[in-house]
């Protein structure tokens, strides 16, 4: 037998084996998706009647417009006959290489073969001309409102996101031919991948961004120095360590989002917001919030103020003696923390010297990339799904922000995981994506419904807590930080908030980049910019045109701005005291917990 037969045959006996290997998984698979558990059919795509309006304004544009109609259908078929007569002049010529390529670049379409070879360039030519002709149908439809049109927007472009030739093995020459380098083994691989994630997610499909097993909270993150010096059944309280041998009088208290766990502001110690904070002088503290279950079913937006933020505020004045604060409110937290100062102006409270908001809506009058998801058709089922559970699945959640960048974070993960066969990335930002923690069931209700879909607080008619809060009533001096490219908190949106707001002093800054990268943005990278402009009574657009650029993070210019709220110079404060002996050391333990049956303790 000569070597190439010799290696012909160990080839096809691997090739068998992994065939072999690839049934047993498929058994696994169907097994795993036969577990999956039942889900509200609304939370998988919009009502029946988004389908009928836009059916309907469909029609009466081509009964009012035929021309119109016909014109986009015979400039479609013109491109794609002039396509397909290209190719096949090239073939006839006796010549295997694709036509002239003009279409937009594509980083779906990176593989050289694309470009290349003319079957694959002939789909992906195909393709893009398809995805144009919808775009341009559906950009033409008249007769629909802005909501409308944002929901078909979106819901068009998961459609043609789906059907890149790029999601499918036979249409993917980038995996193709790495099936046919390992002998099949990156198929195995990509399904023991698919079954592992199916698994783990309880028959349904959220596909695995990062190495689980890369990151261990407390071990290579999460590793600013700390005590729990508080601990009550929504947060534990993080005290941080000193740095430097004097710190400032007012204390710092942030409170993170409780969508996701807050150890995104410290991830490694050389991009660490905490860190930073710390070592500039100030007594920091931090709420680490509880991951929900069922027995949280009766916590709403007034639980997470009352037993959240205002005990954690108190606790922060007992710890340090002091009467006045500095409070930071991130994301979902902001808006609630602009909830809290509105109930302490009424109750003509002054614990707040100032605050800051990072990445805060308070007004939700344009609610941007998430309007497809904020109709009553999602909400009821939503509520539905939560009345079973007594929580929103964090998965849930997660999977309506992958969907927001579905190319990014749902399919490019998904081929390089099941029909590449690659391991997930040590990614440390992915991993913390892919932490999230689940909603109580009334208080996503009372957000969904009291603020998003009706913005009762920007309107001044919210009535909690025996008060009727406004936006106007949030009258301490604040800074508030919104992101270029944010597509959860857009910065118009943050922007008009803060320009309702009754503060006299009132200071914007908009960052480069988006939700997480535009915050955390330490000085030492000098990554991304932020523009700036003292007059907040202009239009988004005005202000902006007369803002001024500055290289660098926004940081350093946020705490000069804190810094002249915080008092003269004291003492470094070590964590806890005789009546907050600490509990444990960060980060804590509830950030660690799945879900919330860890028993406050202390």
């Amino acid at each position: 037998m000569t070597t190439n037969e010799s290696d012909a045959g160990q080839d096809l006996e691997a090739l068998n084996a992994n065939l072999a290997k690839m049934e047993e998984l498929s058994q696994r698979l169907v097994a795993a998706m036969a577990n999956k558990s039942p889900e509200h059919p609304g939370l998988q795509g919009p009502g029946q009647d988004l389908y009928m309006k836009a059916a309907a304004a469909w029609m009466a544009e081509m009964m009012s417009n035929p021309a119109k109609m016909v014109e986009q259908q015979v400039s479609y078929w013109g491109k794609t006959l002039k396509h397909y007569a290209e190719v096949q002049q090239k073939l006839a010529q006796g010549k295997l290489e694709a036509p002239e390529d003009t279409t937009p670049t594509d980083k779906r379409f990176a593989d050289p073969l694309w470009q290349t070879h003319p079957y694959f360039n002939f789909l992906k030519q195909q393709y893009m001309l398809n995805a144009e002709a919808m775009r341009d149908m559906i950009g033409g439809i008249e007769g629909l409102d802005d909501r409308e049109r944002r929901r078909i927007d979106y819901f068009s472009r998961q459609i043609i996101d789906l059907f890149s030739p790029t999601n499918f093995l036979a249409t993917n020459p980038e995996a193709l031919q790495k099936a046919v380098e390992t002998n099949g083994q990156s198929l195995v691989d990509g399904l023991e991948n698919l079954v592992r994630d199916i698994e783990e997610s309880g028959g349904s499909l959220n596909v695995t961004l990062a190495d689980k097993e890369a990151f261990k909270v407390g071990g290579n993150i999460a590793t600013a120095p700390g005590k729990v010096v508080y601990r009550n059944r929504m947060f534990e309280l993080i005290q941080y360590s000193p740095t430097t041998d004097e710190v400032r009088e007012t204390p710092l208290i942030v409170f993170p989002p409780w969508i996701n766990k807050y150890y995104i502001m410290d991830l490694k110690p050389q991009n660490s917001l905490i860190r930073w904070i710390v070592d500039q002088g100030y007594t920091l503290f931090i709420v680490s919030w509880v991951n929900p279950d069922e027995t949280y079913a009766d916590v709403g937006i007034d639980t997470y103020i009352e037993d959240g933020l205002l005990t954690a505020m108190e606790q922060v004045k007992e710890l340090t003696g002091q009467e006045q604060i500095n409070v930071v409110g991130y994301c979902i937290a902001g808006t609630t923390l602009s909830l809290a100062l509105s109930y302490l102006h009424k109750k003509k409270d002054k614990s707040i010297r100032s605050a800051t908001f990072f990445t805060a809506l308070t007004d939700f009058t344009d609610q941007g990339e998430f309007t497809p998801f904020l109709t009553d058709d999602f909400v009821d089922s939503l509520e539905a799904e939560m009345k079973a559970q007594g929580y929103l699945d964090s998965r849930i959640m997660a999977r309506t922000f992958s969907f927001l960048r579905s190319n990014d974070l749902v399919y490019q993960p998904a081929i390089r995981s099941y029909m590449m066969g690659e391991a997930p990335p040590a990614f440390d930002l992915l991993y913390w994506n892919g932490d999230g923690s689940n909603l109580p069931a009334r208080m996503c209700t009372e957000y969904l419904r009291w603020l998003c879909q009706d913005n009762l607080f920007a309107k001044g008619e919210l009535e909690l807590m025996g008060e009727t809060l406004s936006i106007k009533d949030v009258r301490v001096p604040l800074m508030s930080i919104a992101c270029e490219t944010d597509h959860i908190a857009a910065w118009k949106s943050c922007y008009n908030g803060v320009r309702q707001m009754g503060s006299r002093s009132k200071s914007f800054i908009v960052s480069e980049s988006g939700h997480i990268a535009g915050i955390v943005n330490p000085p030492s990278k000098k990554k991304y910019g932020h523009y700036v402009n003292a007059d907040t009574t202009l239009e988004p657009d005005a202000w902006l045109e007369g803002a001024e650029f500055h290289e660098g993070s926004w940081w350093p210019r946020w705490e000069e701005w804190l810094r002249k709220r915080s008092g003269k110079l004291v003492p470094a404060r070590t964590p806890g005291d005789s009546n907050h002996p600490p509990l444990c050391d960060a980060p804590g333990t509830y950030v660690l917990a799945k879900t919330s049956a860890l028993e406050p303790a202390g």
